[in-house]
């Protein structure tokens, strides 16, 4: 018998046709993934088709869902609705519009290829389409949706200058996520980016999304220092036109002296979506103005003439959609007095007088000293104390200082002026010539008294001689009758 050797290339022919045979099966069958945003648009690609296929027009490509949102057999060049088409180029599916309902699994048949697309759909929501005040805290909503089991997600966000941000888990469910940003300032303005991130099925996604603060470019607690009968402008700066914010808006200034005390409103101001300020003047009792010229998008009061009890809170509110926000400028005002007032004579004495008006920080305090003087012209007030006394001899040019760690934050001024010699003079010979006047009113005054006591002596014996007379002529009398 013959036998028969294998012939080596016929063998390694077939094993080449088996694997062929083998990927065009796995090609036939391919399972894709590709993630859309909701109110976005998506491309589901017909894997197999390369843009060098010489495919006509009338090739049919064949494409079909299984979701709610139900898609027929539908040939290449066939628009389906307004959110669903065909690209009759590479026979793409092409959706735009996308809602979470969207989500499943996309067919493509096209010959002997079969490519299946998971479509897995995530939909951000972002409360008033993200205009916010200063000092929110955002709650934003992530939900997703796929006809495979929901992956566990894992959120990070970008701010608007590209710092990462975890945020706060508010609520966990596979398919709604609740979290909670960070209290926003107004430089937080622009475009953030949330991140989701899962490792099966691997998904890396990025949402960006825009926010808008709304808010006082001041700080929210301002001080501000003034002395009685000075000019202060308070001013707060709005971010409206900096954020090109579209959307009108209402505010007020109030102001109350102390904490505790009800607010006395000076004014309201609307602000148009086109950028337009209208205020107005609510107070008539309290002395202020509002400058015609100043800076855009600027709240903005003029005391003329602060008197001591101008001194409190400002606080200046914004109101949008019932939500508020503010900003307050305490001002503190200062004043100096003496007691006596007028020059200070040689060797007299006088008592000048430091007294602020508004809340002091804890490690504020008042100082009283004589310029181009010794350490002995300087006394301090313990801290948060709002009044400071010092008795001085000496005339010259004293200031009272408000110190705040080191800082002179204001300082009032009080010339004592020293009298003049012949003004001393006079005063000497005032007092002398008053002391003799004193001295020559209590000698006559003795001397009064004196001749009184004698006049009322000399008439008290006279009345007793009378009185003593009188009994002996009785007395004789009654010895003439008895004879």
């Amino acid at each position: 018998s013959q036998v028969t050797t294998p012939n080596v290339s016929s063998t390694l022919y077939i094993l080449f046709l088996m694997l062929s045979v083998s990927l065009i099966s796995s090609m036939a069958h391919q399972n894709e993934l590709q993630t859309g945003l909701a109110g976005g648009e998506v491309t589901l690609n017909c894997t197999g088709i390369l843009p060098d296929s010489k495919l006509s027009r009338d090739t049919l490509v064949h494409w079909k869902s299984k979701v709610s949102t139900s898609l027929p057999l539908l040939p290449s060049h066939t628009f389906i609705t307004d959110r669903f088409a065909i690209k009759t180029q590479y026979k793409q599916l092409w959706v735009r519009n996308l809602k979470l309902s969207d989500a499943g699994i996309y067919t493509c048949e096209y010959g002997s290829h079969k490519v299946r697309t998971s479509l897995h759909i995530f939909k951000l929501m972002i409360p008033l389409d993200g205009h916010f005040l200063q000092n929110e805290v955002p709650e934003l909503i992530l939900m997703q949706n796929s006809s495979s089991p929901l992956p566990d997600l894992r959120i990070t966000l970008l701010d608007s200058h590209n710092n990462r941000v975890t945020p706060e888990l508010q609520n966990k469910s596979r398919q709604k996520y609740i979290v909670n940003l960070r209290k926003l300032e107004t430089m937080d303005s622009g475009t953030w980016v949330c991140q989701v991130h899962s490792d099966s099925p691997l998904i890396d996604q990025n949402i960006p999304f825009a926010v808008k603060v709304l808010g006082f470019q001041n700080p929210d607690l301002e001080r501000k220092y003034a002395t009685v009968d000075s000019t202060v402008i308070l001013s707060w700066h709005l971010n409206s036109q900096k954020i090109k914010w579209k959307e009108g808006f209402t505010g007020q200034l109030n102001w109350k002296q102390q904490e505790s005390a009800n607010p006395h409103e000076l004014l309201d101001f609307n602000i148009t979506a086109q950028g337009q300020l209208h205020e107005t003047k609510k107070s008539s009792d309290f002395l202020f103005e509002i400058p015609e010229i100043k800076p855009e998008s600027t709240i903005e009061v003029k005391l003329p003439k602060v008197h001591f009890n101008h001194s409190g809170q400002y606080q200046c509110q914004l109101e949008y959609q019932g939500r508020h926000a503010q900003s307050k400028i305490e001002l503190v005002v200062m004043k100096v007095s003496a007691k006596p007032v007028g020059p200070l004579s040689r060797g007299a004495n006088m008592t000048l007088t430091c007294q602020v008006a508004g809340p002091l920080p804890p490690n504020a305090y008042l100082r009283w000293e004589r310029v181009n003087g010794t350490k002995m012209d300087i006394k301090n007030s313990k801290q948060k104390e709002v009044k400071l006394e010092v008795n001085i001899s000496a005339a010259g040019l004293w200031s009272c200082h408000l110190i705040e760690d080191s800082d002179r934050k204001i300082s009032a001024h009080y010339h004592v002026e020293e009298a003049a010699a012949w003004t001393n003079y006079v005063i000497i010979g005032a007092s002398v010539g008053g002391s003799l006047l004193v001295f020559a009113i209590g000698c006559l005054c003795i001397i009064t008294v004196t001749n009184w006591q004698r006049r009322r002596q000399r008439a008290k014996r006279m009345a007793q001689a009378r009185q003593y007379l009188l009994e002996n002529k009785t007395c004789q009398c009654q010895q003439m009758y008895m004879w």
